[in-house]
């Protein structure tokens, strides 16, 4: 596993262009059970991914269980969230992760900004705070030139 991230855009140009190469990643692993159930947004992420690499959009649950199996032998993994709550159940489910980075989460009513590219609401935060009780280490970083900062430090603040 290369990268863990969160970013609710899913693929995009920092995603499929920046990240992917800087990390060498072979497959992108979008774990989200709507994305993963819905022919429309599967179609619209293969289309953002590079066809470099191979790309898998899976149920939460299922992202976990081949993983753990070691479905990918070792391709190098870039697995993606859209959401906090989505690398919980993906935690829950016994998936490892060891470090999850928030890439970007946009304004909703009643969110408060963490950095300029992070807005959580309230609910979020006691979401963050369950994954790190997990022992996950959580950094906020844009882009892979950017320093990694952490994540949970800025949100206490």
């Amino acid at each position: 596993m290369v990268n863990t991230r969160i970013d609710e855009r899913l693929i995009h140009g920092q995603v499929a262009g920046i990240w992917s190469t800087s990390l060498d990643t072979q497959r992108i692993i979008v774990a989200n059970d709507e994305a993963a159930s819905d022919p429309l947004q599967k179609s619209s992420l293969r289309m953002a991914a590079p066809t470099s690499m191979r790309l898998s959009v899976l149920p939460v649950a299922k992202a976990a269980e081949n993983i753990c199996a070691g479905k990918y032998g070792k391709q190098r993994l870039f697995l993606l969230f859209k959401n906090p709550t989505d690398v919980l159940k993906f935690l829950d489910a016994g998936g490892p992760i060891e470090t999850v980075n928030v890439g970007n989460m946009s304004y909703k009513e009643g969110a408060r900004e963490v950095t300029k590219s992070i807005q959580v609401l309230e609910a979020e935060e006691a979401v963050f705070e369950s994954i790190t009780s997990k022992g996950v280490n959580i950094t906020a970083q844009l882009v892979p030139n950017d320093p990694a900062i952490d994540f949970m430090k800025k949100l206490r603040s």
